[in-house]
């Protein structure tokens, strides 16, 4: 594995304070291919112990539900529209705009579903199902503790495994304004597997929840933290530095794109975030970015990023998830 980050290098030499927020990460860089249990990779076979259940998921988990308009209320949404059509007439750079009544109005024929199919003429509103016997878990990620020396291994492990519900969840337990697949990580010993169970198929799963088996190339690199996470003096001189050699810090030096082990999170969405630990509240640490716009037959949220942040002071404590 390479170490090559000369810009950050360049940046962190001529400001040394900038030093004290360095993180190490590695980029997974995944490529199609044919990996095996005992490789660094994602969405390939786990080193899980055949004496060992496979993990399932009971949900609950969101399924569309359809309801149908009345055709008084199909009526009025289609004399809303021909009316903000009417208003925006002669005017092609205007927005399409609601007055105040009309936002009331379609709020109620929502009656707080999600979306509204307006071929069929039907509410889609998302609500929670348990499912039993329950849905295979899908392996995300491995890695390797010789491939991803950037990140804290517990004593006595040297493999990470990542798996989640192939399943759409919201409000996850200790997680808030959380839509997307639950996660579980496991730690273990390559040395301590003999015999690997295959895993099963869900015969039931959100297409894009389902990753292609990828193997990783690592490369090593220093991450820097989003500005929002810098103090305003540090900020300022970070981006007259950039500016001075025709780049920019947010886009070009910190906050490493693509799949990746530790480092910093971008806050590119929204503000900063912090996310904290529900069982001791201290700020939690990035371990993994899944980046979903890196691989078209992948969607986390709108083809964004799923973050998982561990506990810094206790790695037996709750992750928590994040998606931009």
């Amino acid at each position: 594995m390479t170490t090559v980050n000369p810009s950050v290098d360049a940046l962190l030499a001529d400001i040394p304070e900038l030093a004290a927020y360095a993180r190490k990460a590695t980029l997974l860089r995944p490529e199609a291919g044919r990996p095996t249990s005992r490789d660094s990779h994602v969405g390939g076979p786990l080193l899980w112990p055949a004496d060992e259940a496979w993990p399932v998921c009971e949900g609950p988990h969101l399924v569309a539900v359809r309801e149908k308009l009345s055709d008084e209320d199909r009526e009025t949404w289609q004399r809303i529209d021909r009316a903000m059509r009417d208003r925006r007439a002669g005017r092609p750079n205007a927005a399409y705009e609601l007055t105040h009544e009309e936002a009331e109005t379609e709020s109620r024929i929502m009656d707080g579903a999600g979306a509204l199919d307006m071929i069929t003429w039907e509410r889609i509103r998302r609500v929670p199902v348990p499912t039993v016997p329950g849905v295979p878990l899908v392996p995300v990620l491995q890695l390797r503790a010789q491939d991803v020396p950037t990140v804290d291994w517990p004593e006595g492990t040297d493999v990470l495994q990542v798996l989640w519900c192939p399943e759409e969840h919201a409000d996850l337990p200790g997680q808030s304004y959380y839509w997307g697949p639950s996660v579980e990580l496991r730690h273990r010993s390559a040395a301590s597997v003999g015999a690997v169970l295959e895993r099963p198929v869900p015969t039931d799963a959100v297409d894009g929840y389902l990753p292609r088996p990828c193997v990783l190339d690592p490369l090593e690199v220093t991450d820097l933290p989003d500005g929002d996470e810098l103090p305003e003096e540090l900020l300022v001189r970070a981006d007259a530095w950039a500016e001075a050699r025709d780049t920019e810090y947010h886009r070009e030096l910190s906050c490493h794109a693509g799949w990746k082990a530790g480092g910093w999170p971008s806050w590119h969405l929204t503000d900063l975030e912090p996310v904290d630990c529900p069982s001791c509240g201290a700020r939690t640490r990035l371990l993994l970015t899944v980046d979903s716009g890196k691989d078209p037959n992948l969607n986390v949220g709108r083809f964004g990023e799923l973050r998982v942040f561990t506990c810094p002071l206790d790695a037996a404590h709750p992750i928590r998830l994040n998606i931009q």
